[in-house]
């Protein structure tokens, strides 16, 4: 969108055409395009701008002619859209969407539809994890790393929050982080403290997190790569019931599922709709099966693939209990499959989207439907443009909205051959 102001800026003062991914502003001035955080679309500002390679960031310090969209909001590191209206947040994502497919896709024209909203604007985020600090729980400040004091997060949910406004860093010692992860199914909260050492080191923390209302407390080793060092029970249980949708699944405090599972839900039974139905689907980078269990009315069978043993064994347990048959789970990467025999291929890669070899996995497979989630539009966007390359056409595109108050957006789309 086009500024509605027309007349130039003082020197220092910046309009601002349009937000792009990230929550930034986009302006320029003599020197090229300036990103600016904290800034809406046909705002007039003023900003602080940090000069180094590529392209200029900044964030405002005066807001001189304010959006009709602007509002008071947070400005934790993880609320870059906080200060828009959650109706101007809508239209930002579906936005991003449409420029992720224009440039990058090379599609344009392609119809994408409105943001599905979230449920629920703030407090619907069951689990996070925070830096331990004698002052208290903090966030590590972006690009800075600075740890940050989180005395409010507005997207945390309620009885998450009052656990961990229970707690005394003091006592959660040598931990230095601590994830924790909550079901708004049963309101109960399992934790695990990050940190070397022994189990037996972390016992008084553990009496701690117990006493103060949770259900259960893990160990996790610090790693470069989030929980992969190996994970010990130290009290409790490892994991608390969630719904996604139609299914109910266990979750962990160190394994991935969707923070907003009313969100996430609605997305997971769109997915089952564009899957249609058949013999066989195949749900790749399926995790414990929250997608896949939505497939299994529909298909004779399915199988779900995951290099994560953890989430793999948590959808083995769940799929057992609920006495459902026809679902088989596999581990290993998506990147060494040899041979994919389906009707309908349903991935929700990482950030990263699918790597070459995944494509090409897909291209030589059977399947002549793929549903294809992800919670990066640019990465999306090349791999959907690849694979129109390839004779694929692209069909619905529909963003998803689990984090509002921030800019990440997730899309469901469907392609077929």
């Amino acid at each position: 969108m086009q500024s509605s102001l027309s007349h130039t800026p003082e020197p220092g003062t910046y309009l601002i055409e349009k937000v792009v991914s990230g929550g930034l502003g986009l302006a320029r001035d003599e020197s090229g395009v300036v990103l600016i955080r904290g800034a809406l679309p046909g705002e007039r500002v003023r900003a602080e701008i940090r000069s180094g390679k590529g392209v200029r960031q900044g964030r405002v310090t005066e807001v001189l002619e304010a959006s009709p969209d602007r509002v008071s909001g947070s400005n934790l590191p993880t609320t870059d859209l906080a200060h828009a209206r959650y109706e101007a947040q809508l239209r930002y994502k579906r936005d991003f969407v449409v420029e992720a497919l224009t440039r990058i896709g090379k599609l344009s024209g392609h119809r994408v539809e409105e943001t599905v909203p979230s449920p629920a604007q703030t407090g619907y985020r069951s689990g996070a994890q925070y830096l331990i600090t004698p002052q208290g729980l903090a966030y590590r400040e972006r690009r800075e790393h600075r740890p940050r004091l989180v005395e409010h997060d507005p997207l945390i949910a309620p009885f998450v929050a009052d656990l961990l406004n229970r707690l005394d860093p003091q006592l959660l010692a040598p931990a230095g982080e601590i994830a924790v992860r909550g079901s708004f199914l049963t309101g109960e909260v399992v934790a695990a403290l990050i940190g070397p050492g022994e189990p037996r080191a972390y016992l008084r923390a553990a009496d701690h997190l117990m006493d103060a209302g949770a259900v259960g407390v893990s160990l996790a080793a610090p790693a470069g790569k989030r929980f992969s060092a190996g994970v010990r029970l130290i009290a409790g249980e490892s994991t608390v019931a969630e719904r996604f949708g139609d299914v109910i699944l266990p979750v962990s405090a160190v394994g991935f599922s969707q923070v907003n599972p009313a969100a996430a839900g609605l997305a997971y039974l769109q997915v089952a709709e564009l899957a249609g139905q058949g013999t066989h689907a195949a749900d790749l980078y399926g995790g414990a099966g929250a997608i896949a269990r939505h497939l299994t009315r529909n298909f004779e069978q399915v199988t779900v693939l995951d290099s994560s043993a953890e989430a793999l064994s948590r959808g083995r347990q769940a799929a057992g209990e609920a006495e459902i048959r026809n679902i088989t789970f596999q581990q290993g990467a998506a990147e060494e499959l040899e041979e994919l025999s389906a009707e309908v291929i349903v991935v929700d890669p990482p950030r990263a989207g699918l790597d070459p070899a995944v494509r090409a996995h897909i291209q030589a497979s059977t399947a002549d439907r793929l549903v294809y989630v992800s919670c990066d539009p640019a990465t999306w966007a090349r791999d959907v443009g690849d694979l129109v390359g390839r004779g694929w056409k692209l069909g619905r595109v529909v963003p998803h909205d689990f984090y509002p108050q921030t800019s990440h957006v997730e899309v469901v789309s469907v392609l077929e051959r």
